[in-house]
């Protein structure tokens, strides 16, 4: 894309007619960072500020922001948004503030994502204001976003995807996500992830890296796993009910196809020992040529998903590869 879409032939400003576009699924992610003092942070965590529910507050200005977007951005189509979401992720002196828009339409949402992270963040400045009046709202922007002709795009490509597809992958190459804010924090010890290595390892195949992240960093983490093309992605947690479990969220963008029986295998084994098993919201699919498989984060899950994938993974890698034999 080289020219400017919201101008016409004669420079002047127009609102794009989407009529003859394709109706798929869309979904943007963007991110803000508020920075202002550790001490105010203290505050926000604590809701020691005079105006309490400090995040809350802007989780739902976030997301109100998003549905009125078209109202705001004067360009932009009114959309029928099926999901918003936002998280905050505390540093020392800052809150970064993560926004997920979701629609089915003839349009992305980019702007309603970006539109919901800034909305949130000036809604912290105002909720801070009084104690500290020269907290900054800055590197807005968007992370990545899928659907439509393009396909997915992130920052790190140097042009978007013009269509799902097999991409090259390095052959018996696997990375291992261990999504776990206690974990990240160093507050609970990982067994997840050190598990999934090793079953992988006596698969032959070799392991990247174990990575564990927050909840709230998930996405960026699977971004980043798929860019290094693996055969293999295999990640633990985030796939409960929790409002931070966001594992399934961050995956599926990424899909170019489900495959909903590894998934339900894996629940069905999991359900014969405990009927929490079934909460599971954890996907399984294709991204390009790397299978991709959300295990839950209990190391009985973990042994329920490997279980399922054992004397499977090689016959499903070798397909997607173009072998493999199909009976």
């Amino acid at each position: 894309m080289t020219g400017l879409t919201h101008l016409d032939d004669d420079g002047r400003a127009r609102m794009v007619d989407v009529g003859d576009k394709a109706t798929t699924k869309r979904v943007a992610t963007a991110t803000a960072t508020f920075t202002t003092r550790p001490d105010v942070i203290a505050l926000v965590q604590a809701d020691g500020l005079p105006k309490a529910d400090v995040i809350a507050t802007a989780r739902i200005a976030g997301i109100a922001g998003a549905k009125r977007t078209s109202e705001l951005i004067p360009l932009c189509h009114q959309l029928a948004l099926s999901s918003v979401s936002l998280d905050f992720a505390f540093t020392e002196d800052s809150i970064v503030i993560t926004a997920t828009a979701k629609t089915t339409g003839q349009t992305g949402v980019e702007m309603e994502a970006l539109t919901a992270a800034s909305i949130a963040g000036l809604t912290l400045h105002d909720m801070v204001k009084a104690v500290d009046p020269a907290s900054v709202l800055g590197d807005i922007r968007l992370l990545e976003k899928s659907g439509g002709k393009r396909g997915n795009w992130t920052p790190e490509a140097s042009e978007p995807i013009e269509a799902p597809g097999v991409r090259t992958v390095r052959p018996r190459t696997a990375a291992v996500i261990v999504a776990s804010t206690a974990g990240a924090a160093g507050t609970r010890e990982d067994l997840t992830g050190p598990r999934i290595s090793a079953w992988l390892s006596e698969h032959d195949y070799a392991v990247d890296a174990v990575t564990v992240v927050s909840d709230a960093d998930v996405h960026l983490a699977i971004t980043a796993a798929l860019d290094a093309a693996p055969a293999v992605l295999i990640t633990t947690g985030g796939t409960g009910l929790s409002p931070s479990d966001r594992t399934p969220e961050a995956t599926q963008p990424h899909l170019d196809r489900e495959l909903p029986g590894i998934s339900e295998a894996i629940r069905t084994l999991g359900s014969t020992k405990t009927p929490t098993a079934a909460l599971s919201r954890g996907l399984a699919g294709v991204s390009g040529g790397t299978v991709v498989v959300n295990l839950p984060g209990s190391t009985g899950g973990v042994k329920d998903g490997l279980a399922v994938l054992d004397g499977l993974l090689d016959h499903l890698v070798a397909q997607i590869a173009g072998g493999g034999a199909h009976e």
